[in-house]
């Protein structure tokens, strides 16, 4: 049976940041991810992990000035040195938090920027960064993320990501399977999720088009987590989705994989 994993940046949003551990783990989830842990001291995030019995399933590396629009540097020509600190700065969480997975965010696409100078960087960085954690037991995993919610992001579909993992060659490099970004971009979901599952270490969901609950919408996602079990998927799902209204109001879905609403 999947296991589904909270994504903290996402639903509980009732409460802040370290405060939703206590929600999560009340509606029965055992793991949970963030997309930047970074606004907390690693052992307050760590404190509340032990307390409430969760898993920290995954991360994101810092991805540049968010709030000036980056969505990630590995790919970025000429901040290879930041890229190094970032990572540098997420191992230093992984351990903390005893997290195995963490997701390079590539970055956008620059106004008349270079794709050719872009994929040499980003396949370099990835190099330099899986050297580095050859031996740690951790799992770097990379996303395609559909145009629409992230214009010019860099890695787009799942042919991109499958041709960089290959490049680079390294057994810890995987894909960040979303299927939500993959139905906006590419469709045909179950014969895709079926030919990726090799290279699959971390599975997220929403329902499409509005990024709600999985159970609503045009593509039926609890569908696809039964291909996904059929296939002997053991790792985390994340629930990265806006909620309708309340979080608690919207997990009813999840009963079937032991969440309480």
């Amino acid at each position: 049976m999947p296991k589904l994993a909270a994504n903290l940046s996402w639903i509980y949003q009732e409460v802040p940041l370290l405060q939703r551990f206590a929600a999560a783990a009340a509606h029965g989830f055992k793991a949970v991810e963030i997309l930047f842990p970074y606004e907390a001291p690693a052992a307050a995030i760590a404190a509340e992990l032990k307390k409430h019995k969760l898993t920290q399933a995954l991360f994101n590396l810092p991805p540049g000035d968010w709030s000036k629009g980056e969505r990630g540097i590995a790919a970025l020509p000429g901040r290879e040195a930041e890229f190094a600190a970032a990572l540098d700065k997420a191992l230093d969480y992984a351990k903390v938090l005893e997290c195995r997975t963490l997701h390079v965010m590539s970055g956008l696409i620059p106004a008349g920027g270079d794709a050719q100078a872009m994929h040499k960087t980003f396949v370099s960085n990835l190099k330099k960064a899986c050297d580095r954690t050859a031996n740690s037991g951790l799992t770097l995993v990379m996303e395609p993320i559909n145009h629409r919610d992230i214009p010019g992001y860099f890695t787009n579909t799942t042919s991109q990501v499958d041709a960089i993992i290959k490049e680079v060659g390294a057994p810890h490099l995987k894909l960040q399977l979303d299927l939500y970004h993959m139905q906006v971009t590419e469709g045909d979901l179950q014969k895709r999720t079926e030919r990726l599952f090799p290279i699959t270490a971390h599975v997220q969901i929403a329902g499409n088009p509005a990024r709600n609950e999985p159970d609503v919408g045009e593509a039926n996602h609890l569908y696809l987590l039964d291909v996904l079990d059929g296939l002997g998927y053991d790792g985390y799902v994340g629930l990265e989705y806006k909620p309708r209204t309340t979080t608690a109001a919207g997990l009813g879905w999840a009963a079937k994989y032991g969440i309480k609403a």
